[in-house]
């Protein structure tokens, strides 16, 4: 769990972080039980106490960006002189937002004392806190229902306030999300659920990855794609690649509508050849109102050397990016990324036929997306169904 830690990791522990591992090594717990209830490596807590002097020389320090008892106290004798709010808080140097919500949360101006003012700040700003999904069932079993459905934390957090527009206890940020799932202090949560999160793990890994390329002829460059579908101002341009299986012996064909980001799932039951694809593709893109399948943009691989021959069958123009630049086909590649919840390096693609496809697909779109607004595709994409009939 430790990993190899960079130098200084442990000057970046939170406030909360620290009170924590003060605690639990002040009630006796080891540096690794310390380590695990934060979430942090056990090489983190030794700096700590190192760098610090030691348990016993540790000494909390209140932020410069709370307010003192001795700005509390020039607080009240203002209020107390008839001053305003907005002069008070120019002679401390504080913003009047921050007076005013110190003086409204504390009495208002005709009871507001400040040593009472500052004691209910230190208790409410005690760590450990309890974990807001510990306390509100319905809104825990929300958030597990989003997880288990394969959506991200941010995906939950924007949906809730979708699905309850006026409920302000049906509201959770993803940090709180991913702090009650990783930090055990804050473990509202249950610790499997990490599973359905895309990555599995805490920390993000750079995904490696060159490709194959292709040398294909008569290729249309991207440079020559419609502005519309550059913009993504009109519907029914498509970027489309393959996602691989275990060692690359399967594959299936991912095609994503660049405006509303809906994924449609190709099987290939015959392979990745070019024929192959160009058969599946064909097939799949007469499913789709011509309206609604105009171009297709695709990188340099040898499985569209028949893509000539696609855009005869179906209509659809095909524009090739420039070699080893997958941000040109982005949404694709952030979608393939998302698949890999549902269909790991290590599957078996061909045992998964059409139907089985079309319902990780349907999954999929039913997932909200920030750059729609929190609309799921299918909504989306249904609505420029609806109007092509």
């Amino acid at each position: 769990m430790a990993g190899r830690e960079r130098r200084g990791r442990a000057w970046r522990l939170s406030d909360e972080q620290r009170g924590v591992i003060e605690e639990r090594l002040a009630a006796g717990a080891t540096q690794e039980q310390a380590a695990e209830a934060v979430g942090c490596g056990v090489r983190t807590v030794i700096r700590w106490v190192q760098r610090s002097g030691g348990l016993r020389g540790y000494e909390r320090r209140r932020s410069v960006l709370r307010l003192s008892l001795g700005e509390r106290e020039e607080i009240r004798l203002g209020l107390a002189r008839g001053q305003s709010v907005s002069g008070i808080a120019r002679g401390l140097g504080r913003a009047v937002s921050t007076v005013s919500r110190e003086v409204a949360r504390n009495g208002g101006e005709r009871r507001y004392r400040a040593v009472l003012a500052d004691e209910r700040a230190l208790r409410l700003a005690r760590r450990p806190r309890v974990a807001k999904l510990a306390l509100n069932a319905r809104l825990r079993a929300s958030v597990e229902a989003g997880l288990l459905a394969l959506w991200s934390p941010q995906q939950i957090s924007a949906r809730l306030i979708v699905d309850h527009p006026d409920d302000p206890e049906m509201r959770v940020s993803h940090e709180t999300i991913y702090q009650s799932l990783f930090v055990q202090s804050r473990g509202a949560l249950r610790r499997e659920l990490t599973r359905y999160l895309r990555s599995g793990r805490v920390r993000r890994h750079p995904r490696a990855g060159a490709r194959r390329g292709g040398g294909l002829r008569a290729m249309v460059p991207i440079a020559d794609r419609p502005a519309e579908a550059t913009d993504r101002a009109v519907p029914g341009h498509w970027e489309g690649d393959l996602l691989l299986g275990q060692a690359g012996r399967s594959a299936i064909a991912t095609l994503v509508e660049r405006q509303t980001r809906f994924t449609l799932l190709v099987e290939l039951p015959h392979g990745r050849t070019a024929e192959s694809v160009q058969v599946a593709l064909t097939k799949q893109a007469k499913r789709i109102p011509q309206a609604l399948f105009r171009t297709l943009t695709w990188d340099q691989g040898k499985e569209m050397a028949n893509h000539a021959r696609f855009s005869v069958d179906s209509g659809v123009a095909v524009y090739f990016c420039d070699p080893k630049s997958p941000w040109q086909r982005g949404s694709n590649e952030n979608t393939n990324g998302l698949l890999r919840q549902y269909l790991p390096k290590s599957t078996d693609l061909a045992s998964h036929n059409q139907h089985a496809l079309d319902a990780i697909a349907d999954e999929l779109n039913g997932r909200p997306r920030q750059t729609l607004s929190w609309m799921k595709p299918s909504e989306a994409f249904d609505q420029l169904v609806a109007m092509t009939d």
